[in-house]
């Protein structure tokens, strides 16, 4: 992730793009990271540049398979499931979830706020590595992401379609 879409952020808006392009630059098998606001939208992506919407054989849009939209999409209802879960069980505040699959691992951290840090890794990413760097993540960009930001972040990303 380059710093191309930063230009005239706010210095805490483009530190958090810092921050997440060093999630992705130096973790071993990371895919792609994703931040998503505790309503379910986009505010941060490795992947800013909206990839085309395709169509399937009937016509139908099918979106862009593996991109960060997809990616928001399947944070949120990670997170959603795992808060729901946690209620339903007095389990307390979810903190991490994890999804193993055969050809990768998807990892879902709440951050402060409420929004939700999400990274798609290969399958034979070191899990502990993936989930120290999360948590470092979350650990400097809770207390940076206010509502301002927030709101600055959603409309960078509104602009990159």
């Amino acid at each position: 992730m380059t710093a191309t879409g930063t230009f005239g952020l706010s210095t805490e808006a483009r530190n958090l793009h810092w921050l997440l392009g060093n999630l992705v630059e130096e973790v071993p098998g990371v895919r792609s990271v994703a931040v998503v606001s505790s309503d379910g939208l986009l505010l941060l992506s490795s992947d800013p540049a909206a990839q085309p919407v395709t169509a399937d054989e009937a016509g139908r849009p099918a979106g862009p398979r593996g991109s960060s939209a997809d990616l928001a999409t399947i944070v949120s209802g990670i997170g959603s499931l795992t808060v729901g879960a946690a209620r339903l069980m007095d389990g307390g505040g979810v903190k991490q979830t994890m999804v193993a699959m055969e050809e990768g691992s998807v990892f879902v951290m709440s951050i402060s706020d409420g929004s939700l840090l999400g990274v798609h890794a290969e399958p034979d990413c070191d899990m502990s590595v993936v989930a120290y760097h999360m948590a470092l993540f979350v650990g400097r960009a809770g207390h940076v992401l206010t509502p301002e930001v927030r709101s600055e972040l959603r409309k960078s990303m509104e602009g990159n379609r």
